[in-house]
C-alpha cells in the first residue's frame, strides 16, 4: 500500500494493525535497544486490553494504517451483497484461509470471510470453529466501520447483518 507508506501517524489517532484489528495511538516513545535510538508508536487496543509498541521506521511494513476511507468501505458493502462464494475444500485449510484474510487487515478481505460463513439470522448450522472465524470477522469490520460512521459497534453489526440477510 503507497497509501500506508507516505502517511504519517501522531498521538490520537485511531489505526488498524492487521493482526490485531483496531487501535488507537497513545504515545510516542524513544528506546535505546542494542545501543541504537528506536522510535516508537505506542498503539493501544482496548478490545483486548492490550499495549503495542511498533518501531516508526517499520510501521508501514508491518501493515499499520489509517481507518479504512469510505471508498474502501463502499467496495466492502458491495462484497456483502454479492452472492457467497462457497468453496468445497477441507474446512481446515478453508479456516487457514480465512484467518489469512481477516489477519490482512483489508476490510474487502474481511467483507468476503463474512459473506461467505453468513448462513442467515438465526441459522445455527455453524461448527464452533466456523462461528469464532465469523465472529472475528465480523468484530473486526464492525469495529472500523461504527468508528467510520460515528454510531455503536451493535449498530454497525446490525447493519452490515441485514446487507447480509437482505442479499439475493
Amino acid at each position: 500500500m503507497s497509501e500506508t507508506a507516505k502517511s504519517t501517524f501522531k498521538v490520537g489517532d485511531c489505526v488498524i494493525y492487521p493482526s490485531h484489528g483496531l487501535g488507537k495511538i497513545t504515545a510516542e516513545e524513544i528506546q535505546t535497544v542494542a545501543g541504537s535510538e528506536v522510535r516508537l508508536y505506542v498503539i493501544s487496543f482496548e478490545k483486548d486490553k492490550m499495549i503495542l509498541r511498533v518501531p516508526k521506521s517499520r510501521a508501514a511494513k508491518a501493515g499499520l494504517r489509517h481507518l479504512t476511507s469510505s471508498i474502501h468501505f463502499s467496495k466492502a458493502m458491495d462484497v456483502l451483497r454479492q452472492k457467497a462464494k462457497i468453496s468445497r475444500g477441507m474446512w481446515s485449510k478453508r479456516a487457514q484461509e480465512y484467518e489469512t484474510k481477516i489477519n490482512s487487515g483489508d476490510v474487502v478481505k474481511i467483507a468476503e470471510v463474512l459473506r461467505d460463513l453468513h448462513k442467515g439470522s438465526g441459522d445455527v448450522e455453524r461448527s464452533y470453529s466456523e462461528r469464532v472465524i465469523y465472529e472475528s470477522a465480523l468484530e473486526r469490520i464492525s469495529h472500523e466501520y461504527s468508528i467510520s460512521l460515528e454510531i455503536s459497534k451493535d449498530d454497525a453489526a446490525k447493519k452490515l447483518i441485514e446487507i447480509l440477510d437482505f442479499r439475493a
